[in-house]
């Protein structure tokens, strides 16, 4: 579970930096930078449910209003154009699936916290 929490802190510092050159990263680079915070407090041994419950609902609620954004199913990249964004809706669909991979990663750290060994 450790070399996870590390693995998954190192994944959420490169979202977080790429956020620097998003329209809004005020936003999103404080979004990405609480999954570290967990992921470095897991790599400790320490969960608190309470923050994990939380941040959990938070996310995956944030995560499906971003995704009911979306006027339409673009997909993730342009072709031949790889990963500019070329559409709104192809933002929001990142969007949506990187707060849902906090969920997930929120999912994870929870369930250790309440049932111990993973």
């Amino acid at each position: 579970m450790k070399y996870f929490a590390l693995l998954f802190a190192l994944i959420f510092l490169l979202f977080a930096g790429w956020q620097y050159n998003d329209p809004d990263p005020v936003l999103w680079i404080p979004v990405y930078l609480v999954p570290v915070y967990v992921c470095v407090q897991a790599f400790k041994g320490k969960y608190n449910t309470e923050l994990l419950v939380v941040l959990t609902i938070m996310s995956f609620v944030a995560g499906l209003n971003t995704w009911l954004q979306m006027t339409a199913w673009e997909g993730f990249f342009s072709e031949g154009e790889g990963i500019s964004m070329k559409t709104m809706n192809q933002e929001l669909a990142r969007e949506a699936c990187g707060l849902w991979i906090c969920t997930g990663t929120y999912v994870v750290f929870l369930l250790k916290s309440k049932l111990g060994k993973l």
